[in-house]
């Protein structure tokens, strides 16, 4: 849909002005997504007693791209992956303890079940990461109990990350539309807003 807003042609008159290029427009877009979904990632989980969100702030710049419909697969494929490593990772857990021997057949198993059964190709590493996860926290904690508990926490956390990424993406797209140049002149898109 190439739907413009009212103010698009000031915009581009501006971008054009400035010397700015589709890609750098596309960036700055990208970097205030970031900007806006980081605080609201960061400040949520520490009100809500998290006081190391890492795991919610890598999952939503993976899911924080400016193209919304790449947003969109990119969030689908990083929940089937999570989905395949939790369910992985607490069956290991579950049927062989939270010990370091456990980590790398868990891995390698997680691997070949997301690669050759699930086959989402994009996002193929979230799997063995989320089982590393859940599985590192039992090590950890030195209990299965305790991973399983944390296990959750973290995924928890990746799914808000990823989600928090994507409605982001989505409402900026909306507000901050940025018009393509014609594939002549970019070699892309082809007039497309994005």
């Amino acid at each position: 849909m190439s739907e413009t807003s009212p103010g698009a042609g000031r915009l581009e008159a501006l971008r054009q002005r400035l010397g700015l290029s589709y890609d750098t427009i596309v960036s700055m877009r990208f970097a205030f997504n970031v900007l806006v979904a980081t605080t609201i990632v960061w400040n949520t989980l520490i009100l809500l007693g998290d006081s190391k969100p890492i795991w919610a702030i890598a999952s939503m710049i993976g899911t924080s791209d400016p193209e919304t419909d790449q947003a969109r697969q990119l969030f689908r494929n990083r929940l089937i992956n999570v989905f395949v490593g939790c369910v992985c990772g607490l069956a290991f857990l579950i049927l062989a303890g939270g010990r370091p021997m456990v980590l790398p057949l868990a891995l390698a198993t997680t691997v070949l079940i997301s690669t050759r059964v699930v086959r989402v190709k994009q996002m193929w590493r979230q799997a063995p990461i989320t089982a590393a996860i859940v599985i590192a926290a039992a090590i950890a904690g030195q209990s299965t109990r305790h991973g399983v508990e944390q296990g959750f926490i973290k995924v928890a956390e990746v799914l808000y990350g990823c989600l928090v990424g994507l409605v982001v993406s989505r409402l900026m797209s909306r507000v901050w539309r940025i018009q393509a140049p014609a594939a002549e002149d970019a070699g892309s898109g082809g007039g497309v807003t994005h």
